[in-house]
């Protein structure tokens, strides 16, 4: 008899792990805390857009001013704030902020990437090696020689480049605004890229004229993003906030 209840025993516990299996497991709830990464030539305040979309929908929104000087220092000023998150959050890069997001994201608080219209680069890659090359015909963005270890955009170039897009009078006010990008900061290699252990996401902006198209299309394959395809400029985080609320949204909702 006892032999009996014990095979009884077992097969109740087989049954129950089985009513317990991953397939019948609850859904995840979606990760809160978004953390957004500016590009070089602007600042954060570009993300307001975004920002008031996030929050109203009940996300803890938080913005890094990264100085754009040095990579190691702008990944430094994220790594801050996403400790400062006290969970799991979903870093955003824009542009430059792809790199900066690229080698941050290992923190073990990031629970996915969102790349917008950035670069997404492999180990031991820079914005340096990734535009060296660029292919014939490709819009080549106005960027004027180096002035004391810094970079800037001509002024009258920057809205047809950056922000073609943007409405004139903005588009003017970024030009005037710009933010001066370090060299040193191109020339940043990374060590670990996150999204070859983190998921990712990529929204492609086909009038991008900074990053061209072909060049998202490359990264954003390589690194296994889910991919979203939008018309714009580079500056579609200002653009069309919507988009880019929404492509976050989607990986605070995917992330396992």
């Amino acid at each position: 008899m006892t032999k009996l209840r014990t095979v009884f025993a077992s097969a109740v516990a087989v049954l129950l792990a089985a009513s317990l299996s991953p397939a019948q497991a609850a859904p995840a709830v979606p990760v809160k805390n978004v953390v957004l990464v500016h590009g070089g030539f602007v600042d954060g305040a570009g993300w307001r857009g975004v920002y008031d979309i996030l929050k109203k929908d009940g996300f803890n929104v938080s913005i890094v001013q990264n100085p754009t000087i040095s990579l190691a220092g702008d990944v430094a000023a994220t790594r801050e704030v996403v400790d400062a998150q006290g969970g799991p959050v979903i870093l955003v890069g824009h542009s430059y902020g792809g790199v900066v997001i690229t080698e941050a994201g290992t923190n073990p608080n990031v629970a996915g990437l969102v790349y917008i219209t950035a670069f997404a680069p492999d180990k031991g890659e820079s914005v340096n090696s990734l535009i060296a090359n660029p292919p014939p015909g490709a819009p080549v963005p106005p960027i004027l020689p180096p002035k004391n270890g810094y970079l800037y955009l001509d002024k009258a170039k920057f809205p047809a480049s950056f922000a073609g897009d943007v409405d004139a009078k903005t588009a003017a006010f970024m030009a005037d605004s710009q933010v001066p990008w370090g060299v040193e900061a191109l020339g940043g290699q990374v060590t670990e890229p996150a999204w070859k252990s983190k998921p990712s996401w990529y929204l492609r902006v086909t009038d991008d004229r900074m990053i061209p198209l072909p060049a998202q299309q490359a990264m954003s394959k390589r690194a296994g993003s889910t991919i979203v395809e939008v018309a714009g400029s580079h500056a579609i985080y200002v653009s069309n906030p919507k988009a880019v609320a929404a492509i976050i949204e989607k990986a605070a909702s995917g992330v396992k």
